[in-house]
């Protein structure tokens, strides 16, 4: 039996090197996809745990941008998304009480109608809502309002928060000049 020698190998490596440093050159000149533009109002999420239940709103907060909010760009007496592009969705693993409201557990989108002194805030049973366009009130599951306050800060970007509270936490929104805080206790 013959075994081939090392000079009969060695056409065959590099041949076998002349691909893979073709291959490799292909690749370098492939073009780049660079990644997506941020967007205008990034999407946000807000956390905290009541007891064993998570509670989770996420939202797009959009800017100020020398623009009057209330009353202009978000106009007092309409539905709003409560941020900018999808509707903000409010996801509890428990039962709570949600200003004084059983609200079982489960996804809702949360809709608000900012007026000066007050808000009606809306948790719907739609999910996956692009901004409040085929809002249905027939698929409310809550509704309730709440007062609104002053703040001395400015803030720039749209923000949801929560805030410890006696005997469980606030659901803090701010923008511009306005505070809306929504208490939710455990069942």
């Amino acid at each position: 039996m013959r075994y081939p020698t090392r000079c009969s190998l060695l056409p065959a490596l590099a041949l076998l090197l002349a691909a893979f440093t073709a291959t490799s050159l292909r690749a370098q000149e492939a073009e780049v996809i660079p990644p997506p533009e941020p967007r205008a109002s990034p999407t946000m999420i807000a956390r905290t745990m009541l007891g064993d239940t998570y509670l989770k709103v996420t939202y797009s907060s959009p800017r100020k941008r020398d623009r009057e909010i209330f009353g202009g760009l978000v106009p007092y007496g309409e539905v709003w998304r409560t941020g900018a592009n999808e509707a903000t969705e409010l996801t509890t693993t428990g039962d709570i009480e949600i200003a004084g409201h059983r609200l079982p557990a489960g996804t809702y989108a949360l809709f608000t109608i900012p007026e000066e002194n007050q808000w009606t805030v809306i948790l719907n049973g739609v999910l996956g809502q692009w901004g409040a366009f085929r809002y249905n009130p027939d698929e409310d599951v809550l509704r309730f309002t709440v007062p609104v306050t002053r703040t001395p800060e400015l803030y720039e970007a749209f923000t949801i928060e929560f805030e410890e509270a006696e005997n469980g936490v606030n659901l803090v929104m701010t923008w511009d000049h306005t505070r809306v805080s929504i208490p939710i206790r455990p069942v």
